[in-house]
């Protein structure tokens, strides 16, 4: 069931990921050739902010989900087994701790701007802030299930760094 909700869950961000990048786009194109015919239409900037930073978070929780964010093991992958875990483990719980800390801020984000309306569109300079929440509610949740992964496998072998060959580099 769990794994159902999880396939789900990313699919539904997939698909509002590609509708945000595209609805970005069009709102950029748009300014763009209104400003070059001479009659730009001024809510296309504002509008652009709010969708550039639901993009950005978007791919932040996609790449959260994927665990795809950018992380150097180099030393991390020098530790024997248990003290890789180890290191794992720390990195999890600082991972959820920036998650809470996230969601937390974002509260007080769109609680403290929720009066306040944006100035093109008649939207509360809130909404602005509503996709950090769900980054920091996804990243906690990302950061537990990998704690219990790491957990759960402790003693197994972790997972060795894939080295590619001199030839496979230089293609």
């Amino acid at each position: 069931m769990a794994v159902l909700v999880r396939a789900i869950f990313d699919r539904l961000m997939e698909v509002i990921s590609a509708i945000l990048l595209v609805a970005l786009l069009v709102t950029v194109t748009l300014g763009i050739v209104t400003r070059a015919l001479g009659d730009p239409l001024i809510w296309t900037d504002e509008v652009s902010r709010f969708l550039m930073l639901w993009v950005a978070v978007a791919g932040w929780v996609l790449a959260s989900r994927r665990r795809a964010h950018i992380r150097i093991r180099f030393f991390h992958n020098l530790l024997p087994q248990h003290g890789w875990r180890a290191a794992e483990t720390v990195m999890q719980l600082a991972m959820i701790v920036f998650g809470l800390l996230v969601t937390w801020y974002s509260v007080h984000l769109v609680h403290a701007n929720y009066d306040l309306e944006a100035t093109t569109v008649p939207l509360s300079m809130g909404v602005l802030y509503v996709p950090m929440l769900l980054a920091g509610v996804v990243t906690s949740l990302q950061g537990v299930a990998d704690l219990v992964d790491n957990l759960r496998n402790w003693n197994a072998p972790p997972i060795a760094p894939v080295v590619p060959t001199m030839q496979e580099a230089v293609e």
